[in-house]
């Protein structure tokens, strides 16, 4: 079996009670909402790629104001043909960030279409990806250990 490992940062950015998210398709075509960001390129500080996705994706420009912890999830992909099945460990890096610049515009070709302020209360409405809650969870809890538990995602 083929195993992957894929290194990502992500930031919460926070404004008058507002949280902002970006839309990308689901494996099924469905929207969902995710937080902005993205994987980091070979040789790249994760610190710059939160910078760099948040501008790809939202564009703006954040400040990186914290360190809330780090998530990830271990799952295998089944794929048919040569290839076969994938094991998958994903390794998510959560800061908290502040919006110093730009506007806020969707991104163009690129793996999310949108991206929006949403209310804070209504987050847990929205059709969102497992690591909006666990992110959501560390920037309220700020455990000292980093880490909090979300159930995994069916």
């Amino acid at each position: 079996m083929r195993k992957t490992l894929r290194v990502a940062a992500y930031a919460v950015c926070v404004r008058d009670g507002q949280l902002l998210l970006a839309r990308s398709p689901a494996p099924d075509g469905t929207p969902e909402w995710v937080l902005p960001g993205g994987g980091m390129e070979h040789g790249e500080d994760p610190h710059d790629t939160v910078v760099r996705e948040l501008e790809e994706e939202t564009g703006y420009h954040v400040e990186v104001t914290g360190l809330l912890g780090m998530d990830s999830s271990h799952r295998t992909f089944r794929r048919e043909g040569l290839r076969g099945p994938v094991d998958h460990h994903g390794v998510r890096i959560v800061y908290e960030g502040r919006v110093v610049g730009g506007e806020l515009r969707n991104e163009v070709d690129g793996s999310t279409d949108m991206a929006a302020w949403h209310d804070l209360d209504a987050v847990a409405g929205l059709t969102r990806v497992r690591l909006v809650d666990v992110a959501l969870r560390l920037w309220r809890e700020r455990p000292v250990t980093g880490r909090v538990f979300v159930p995994p995602e069916a």
